[in-house]
């Protein structure tokens, strides 16, 4: 059933479930900032009891729409209803005020402070000057009771996991007696069995009348948890469909804009020779691993968070010491005790935290790309900045990076350039094997496709290849052989890729 919008378009595609009372809608919103039109035509509604994902490639006016939603960002044009009433927020405050919470991916919470002290922040319990802790401890506690959680409200912050702290941050919006949660990219730093829990959670909440708005790159989560999703791409939104009547594929059509023959670009390469070998590597939480990966081939390593993939990562790569253990490189032996060890012998390593670990987010582009290739450039102590330049051109046309200029900050980049921009400097390195640690986490359909093409381009160049990931599709559609790790140890292998399966994957995991 379509009808107009403000601008003339189709609006959104959508059927009314019987009996739930609509908390918010969006309509003809538009937000421009210099030089940039963030939303040309957003249309978003929600009703109460109802989990509704919104998705959309990287720069497809999500953010932007949720700014708008919490009081952040005041739109050039639209109309925003909630709860029956016109509304047009000045600030977050009265957005919250409206009974609107956000819980974003980096959350905002108060390491050093007692869980019940966050949740009371701004709007202590006192009385005759004095504050009320006793109090505060008690409601904390009935609320967390009431989602299911045993923890102490006298709990730090910093004492708790990233799920609990996520608990803490759901509390507080209960607290608040929000009736619309916006929750953004919530999964994102959670095991398989935290992801299961938060979904308990939210459905529990979604059954007492609040209205969820979840929005993800996790395509399956986004068809496992969600009533409804909206599609947004280039600022416009192009559909809003019941779940049940779409499949995986048919989602990422609707995002990227045009058919999808396949979600993982097929490989060519040939696998070779031996071009790395780990032989009994110990170190912290890894316990004898030994596994080779041949030239041109694609090595999937899978496994709970926690199971020690990116601790491995880091052992070969010569950023955690390891106990025992030998790693050869073309059948020569090779010793990083130090990342620089391991980037002169020819291993690249893309961190699974970009941001914390792989880039300096406050310099240039070209200045992260140079960083462990100053030697190329040098000379006498000087550095050859044209040199720099030229080279980093090359790799920005040769990986279709979009970047403004050399001197654009990396912090302004799109997640899917800067994983780019990462790759770039390992090329430059000339490095024979590259360890990928999550590179698609955070980073929409569109940008995950250029960086799996990347990855069959590199293989198929004859480089080494590991890619270490949560998401069970992306090892099945991309890798020639899987090594699941358990517990800090090999598990088991998985070498036909033709009748794997992600429960296969799984029962060795667990």
């Amino acid at each position: 059933m379509h009808g107009k919008n403000e601008s003339g378009q189709s609006a959104p595609e959508s059927v009314r479930p019987v009996g739930q009372s609509e908390l918010l809608r969006v309509t003809g919103v538009r937000k421009a900032f210099p030089g940039v039109q963030a939303i040309g035509d957003g249309c978003f509604d929600l009703r109460a009891g109802e989990i509704h994902a919104l998705v959309g490639e990287n720069g497809a006016g999500k953010s932007t729409l949720i700014k708008v939603l919490t009081g952040v960002h005041q739109p050039d044009a639209g109309d925003m209803v909630v709860r029956g009433s016109h509304v047009r927020f000045s600030s977050p405050i009265e957005a919250h005020r409206a009974g609107i919470a956000a819980i974003y991916q980096e959350f905002s919470l108060i390491p050093n402070l007692s869980i019940a002290a966050n949740l009371f922040l701004g709007r202590e319990q006192t009385r005759g000057g004095l504050l009320r802790t006793g109090e505060e401890h008690r409601k904390t506690a009935e609320i967390l009771a009431r989602l299911g959680s045993p923890l102490d409200p006298s709990r730090r912050i910093a004492d708790l996991s990233v799920s609990e702290q996520q608990l803490v941050e759901i509390a507080r919006a209960f607290l608040a007696d929000a009736r619309i949660i916006i929750m953004d990219e919530p999964t994102a730093a959670l095991t398989p069995r935290e992801v299961e829990r938060l979904f308990g959670i939210l459905r529990e909440l979604a059954d007492a009348g609040i209205g969820i708005m979840f929005v993800s790159h996790r395509l399956d989560e986004v068809l496992e948890i969600s009533d409804r999703i909206t599609v947004m791409r280039d600022g416009q939104t192009v559909a809003t469909r019941p779940t049940g009547e779409l499949s995986r594929r048919a989602l990422i059509e609707l995002m990227v804009g045009r058919s999808l023959e396949d979600e993982f670009p097929r490989g060519t390469a040939v696998p070779g020779s031996v071009r790395l070998s780990v032989r009994n590597l110990s170190g912290g939480k890894v316990h004898d691993v030994s596994f080779d990966v041949r030239a041109g081939e694609i090595l999937g390593i899978a496994g709970l968070m926690g199971a020690g993939r990116t601790e491995l990562a880091r052992l070969i790569f010569g950023a955690d010491p390891r106990t025992s253990g030998h790693i050869f490189l073309d059948g020569r032996p090779v010793d990083p005790t130090r990342p620089c060890d391991a980037i002169e012998a020819g291993i690249g390593l893309l961190n699974e935290d970009r941001k914390g670990q792989g880039l300096v987010l406050c310099a240039s582009a070209s200045d992260n790309f140079a960083l462990p290739n100053l030697s190329h450039w040098s000379r006498f102590g000087m550095l050859n900045l044209s040199g720099q330049e030229r080279a980093f051109a090359g790799h920005v046309q040769a990986l279709a990076i979009k970047v403004s200029a050399p001197e654009q900050k990396a912090e302004t980049l799109s997640g899917g350039n800067q994983q780019k921009l990462l790759v770039a400097r390992w090329l430059e390195t000339d490095s024979q094997v590259i360890i990928f640690d999550e590179p698609t986490r955070g980073i929409d359909v569109g940008a995950k496709y250029e960086m799996y093409l990347i990855i069959r381009r590199l293989a198929a160049e004859g480089k080494a290849i590991i890619l270490i990931s949560s998401e069970l599709p992306e090892i099945l559609g991309m890798c020639s052989r899987v090594l699941v790790m358990r517990a800090g140890c090999l598990a088991g292998e998985i070498q036909n890729m033709t009748t794997a399966t992600q429960e296969q994957i799984m029962a060795m995991a667990v």
